[in-house]
Formats: C-alpha cells, structure tokens, sequence
C-alpha cells in the first residue's frame, strides 16, 4: 500500500472508529477508493465497533467513572490503552483538542510544521530574557487527539541509558535503565526485530530511512560527519548515538502513527473506556487530603466527574502543574498571591522546568535546487558531545530541508536560492526555569519561564555547537553540496559575533518537562514507586512533568514511558 492510499484508508478507519461512518460507509468508500482488498475485515470489524461504543458512551457520560485520565497525548493515550486491555475498571479520557482523523498535516510526516500556531496548538510562549534578546519564543504543544504525539516530528529516540540512570541517582528507584526498559521495548514495533534493546510487536511501529532513501540534505550531515571522524550509526537506539546517522521514526508506509492511533484506536471498542473530545478539565475536585474528581467544560456546560478509584494527570508539562495549583496544590505563598486558597503546600509545583535549546538556524545555499521534502523535514541526525570530558553527548544537531528561521532574522536577511538549514540544538541543558500562576482563572495567563541559556556552560555548549557546524560546512562533502552560508553570513567571524547571533535565533524543541518531578526531596511532587502526588490521595501524574531532568533526545518516547509505567503500577500495585 502506497502512502496515499495508507492515508486514505487510515482516515476512514478513523472516521468509522468514532462514530461517523456506518458499516456501509466504510465498505463503499474503501471500496471506491480500491482499497477494499487490502484492508483487513478484522480492522473494519473493530472501527465499526469502536464507532458504536463511542457514539454510545460519549453521548451517555457518567456523574462517576472509576478512573479518570486528564489528557489523551503521548501517555494518556497510553496509559488508557493499557488500564483499558488490563482491568474491567471504567475509564473515562478527557481531551481538550479534538480528534485527530483525516488531518494531513497530522498524517503526513513532512507536513508536521502546519500543526503549528493551527487550531491543533496550545500556542503557548515562553517569557522573554536577556539571554534570548528578550524575546517571545513559541512552545507549540499539541491540543488534539494524540496531544503532542499527533503534531510533533515523529522523532523516535529515547536517549541514553545514563538519562534514566541518573533519574534513579536523584531518588527516583525503580527508573534506572535496566529497570524500563521492558516497558521501552514494550511500546515499539521496531523494522529491524526484536533484540536486547528493541521491541517488537508493540503499538507504534518505528522506522528508519535506508541509506538510499535519504533526502539529499539528510545525506550531507551525515557525509559531512563521517567525513569530520564521526561514527556511523545505524540504529539511534541501539547501544551508543553518539555519531551521525539516519533518525528514527514512528511512521507506516510513510503515515505517522502517533499513541492516538497506536493506543487508543484499538482499544476503542473495549465498553469500559469512554474518551470524551473537546473537553477542558478546569480543575480538580478536592475533598479533605484527596481528590474525588474533576470539573471540566464541555459544550459551553460546566460539569463536575467524579473517580471513585483517582484521577490520573496526564496533560503535560505546562497543564499538569496549572491543574495542580488551580485546585490549590503547590506553593502556598505564591498561590496566595493570586487569591487561590491552599490545600497542600507543594513548592516543587511548577519548578524545575527544562527545555532543549534549539537554534533555528543557520541558512545554507545549495548548488541545485533543493528535492521536495521527505520524511520529517530531517531525516538524519547526530549526537556529540560540545566537551571531549564529557560522559554522554549534550549536543543534537539536525539538518532541515527548508529554511528555519526566527522571524526577526527572516526579515533582516535575504533568502538564497535553494535554501536548507543546519541547526545545532543543546540537549544536555543546566538552566532551570518554573511556570507561575498570574491569576485565578482556568484560563489565565501563566508565566511561563525556562530560563533559557541563563547558565555560563549552556550558553558554552551553544556556541561550541555553532563552531562544530561550521567546520562540518567546511567538509569536502558539504562544499561540494552547498555554496555558502548566508545567514549568518561567513563574515559573521567574531565569537561576540556568534554569540549574537545564537541569542537573536536560539528556540526551542518544543520539549518542556521536570514541573512535578518524581522523587523523595522537599522538591519532589510525586512518589517514583506509584506517581502518585505527595499528600494527596486519588491522584496521579503520568506526563513529561514527572521527569526529574530532561533526557539527552527528544522526549516523547520517555512520555509514552510514563504512560505505560502508571499503567503497571496500578494494575499490577
């Protein structure tokens, strides 16, 4: 099947499983589209079930439900497919943003940047610093089916093993390497089979472009790597990254398959799960030391949801903590400040916000013109390290076939002809940021503060991160592909310079994480043994907030992790 028509079909199986294509439908529109012979009866048998226990439990929402997921993202999604499959317990999921079916900047991978600033974005923005020349960075986060896992690059890479190590080494037992990674092979259907480290048979297939596949501008990162004494690497989750090589992927036959599509679809027909669209949770009902349910809006209705069992945050980094301090969980003092009446003082609510710098980015002109886009716009990667004492890389370099550029610059420079983009990001970051309740309402203005650069040693590692990229233009490889860097232009030779120029045009990866973090300091949020919130009983968090650093890759494969890890600690205690 081609990838048209892997879209077409998945669109259709989307449109059955919730509901809005009859049995008929389905057949005559797969059938038109000639697709009948090579769509499963069991993939139609199970959409058209799905479709009807949706329709029914949507349009029959309980007052209680035994559990109750905040957010169907990277580990909602999850942690409802497993707590669905694993126990009879009724399961109700809230999501914000609506579904994720027939969108094409969802289900095409080279189309992932459409998501952002669309009605599928939460369009949040960091607060401006010195070090960013004080400016609004976007933070795109996923407000659809699927949250993030839906909209981002379909970047599948899970770190190193030191990154859950040293989550163990901060208090948190039981999340060192060794420990997850059942539940990291758990959750893949990696191409090359399974091994000591991959996965096979599980909800997301994972891909890697073959050599031959490569999009030109993926070839050249990794020509000009090898070429500058970088290893080759096959596999960025195998047993080292550090080096240059194709990315991994969560797609099919060129479709994403995000943990919306993964997860949840399959379990759609299961009678105790309800997943509930377009519905905001505005805070958490509170009763003595526990929370008893939620409150949402849905449909312009304010209604109340009772857990008889808990309530299970799953809303991300930026959400989770504003739910926890609306209801009156988190600093005291600060929560005082804006009228809400404490129920537990937490002070780590909201602290410890971390985010990979990205630097966006430095302008190439090509020799021909660039080829339509493939893949994620990337394709290739590499992991180094900006300190040779270093014991793990801290630098993620990608290159991007099409210029990326923050606006002020775009306006400042000419575009070359045939551009593409080399863009150093920091992975291994030290600054640390907090996010602060400005006001009362549910939908009030956070302060949303990472602190971006604001350490010496990461500004260091960005600036070693601009050096390395320009020795690796210097390549053989990348002359040969590329006439010249025009922005910034190669005059740009001074480090106060460079250094401009990485605060005029540093962003991030969109990767907030660390705001309820896990362990057994006065800082910590949530007990690493079971996620659930100190001091407060029937809640959990299951997210990227729960992270006590960041991991040195992308995070969404670590926030599925959550995801199926709440999941086994609940039904297996």
């Amino acid at each position: 099947m081609n990838t048209k028509s892997r879209e077409h079909a998945e669109t259709l199986l989307d449109l059955a499983a919730t509901g809005k294509l009859s049995r008929r439908a389905l057949l005559s529109n797969l059938a038109a589209a000639g697709l009948g012979a090579v769509v499963s009866a069991s993939a139609v048998n199970q959409a058209i079930a799905a479709g009807l226990v949706q329709s029914e439990n949507a349009s029959n929402i309980r007052e209680e439900y035994d559990y109750i997921i905040v957010g169907a993202g990277a580990a909602g999604c999850a942690l409802a497919r497993r707590l669905s499959d694993g126990t009879d317990a009724s399961i109700l999921v809230l999501e914000a943003g609506g579904n994720d079916e027939g969108v094409p900047e969802i289900d095409n991978p080279a189309a992932w940047v459409a998501n952002i600033g669309s009605e599928r974005d939460w369009n949040y923005f960091y607060t401006p610093t010195e070090h960013v020349d004080n400016r609004q960075i976007l933070l795109s986060r996923g407000k659809v089916l699927g949250g993030s896992s839906s909209t981002n690059a379909l970047v599948w890479v899970r770190g190193v093993p030191g990154d859950y190590d040293n989550w163990a080494a901060q208090g948190a037992a039981g999340w060192d390497f060794q420990s997850v990674l059942p539940k990291l092979k758990a959750m893949e259907d990696w191409q090359g089979g399974e091994t000591d480290l991959r996965g096979a048979g599980g909800p997301i297939p994972v891909m890697a472009p073959a050599p031959d596949s490569l999009h030109p501008v993926a070839k050249v990162l990794i020509d000009a790597g090898k070429s500058w004494g970088m290893p080759y690497i096959e596999d960025m989750n195998g047993p080292s990254n550090l080096g240059v090589g194709p990315n991994n992927f969560n797609m099919r036959d060129g479709v994403r398959v995000s943990t919306a599509r993964g997860y949840l679809r399959p379990a759609l027909d299961n009678p105790n799960l309800t997943v509930l669209l377009r519905a905001k949770t505005t805070g958490l009902v509170m009763e003595g030391t526990a929370c008893r349910g939620v409150n949402i809006l849905v449909d312009g209705e304010h209604r109340t949801i009772r857990a008889g069992a808990e309530v299970i945050l799953c809303a991300g980094a930026i959400d989770t903590p504003r739910l926890l301090m609306l209801s009156g969980i988190g600093n005291a003092d600060e929560l005082a400040e804006v009228g809400i009446s404490s129920h537990t003082n937490l002070p780590g609510v909201g602290q410890n916000l971390q985010e990979h710098i990205l630097l966006g980015g430095m302008i190439y002109e090509a020799r021909e013109p660039i080829a339509p886009p493939a893949h994620n716009l990337e394709g290739s990667t590499f992991f180094w390290k900006s300190r040779p004492e270093l014991t793990a890389p801290d630098l993620m370099f990608v290159s991007i076939q099409i210029p990326y550029l923050m606006p002020g610059l775009a306006a400042e420079y000419p575009m070359p002809q045939n551009p593409f983009t080399i863009s150093p990001g920091l992975m291994g970051v030290k600054s640390r940021g907090y996010i602060k309740m400005l006001t009362s309402r549910h939908d009030g203005e956070l302060e949303i503060q990472p602190n971006i650069l604001q350490e010496p040693e990461d500004r260091e590692a960005m600036y070693q991160g601009v050096l390395l990229a320009e020795e690796l233009a210097n390549e053989p490889a990348f002359r040969e592909f590329a006439v010249q860097r025009s922005i910034p232009p190669e005059t740009a030779t001074t480090r106060e310079e460079k250094e401009a120029f990485i605060r005029r045009s540093v962003t991030t990866y969109f990767h907030p994480v660390g705001t309820a973090k896990m362990g057994v300091d006065e800082m910590a949020v949530t007990d690493p043994a079971t996620l659930k919130v100190h001091g407060v009983d029937g809640l959990r968090i299951a997210d990227a907030s729960v992270m006590p650093s960041t991991t040195s890759a992308n995070t969404h494969v670590p926030s599925i992790l959550m995801g199926e890890m709440a999941a086994d600690m609940i039904i297996n205690g």
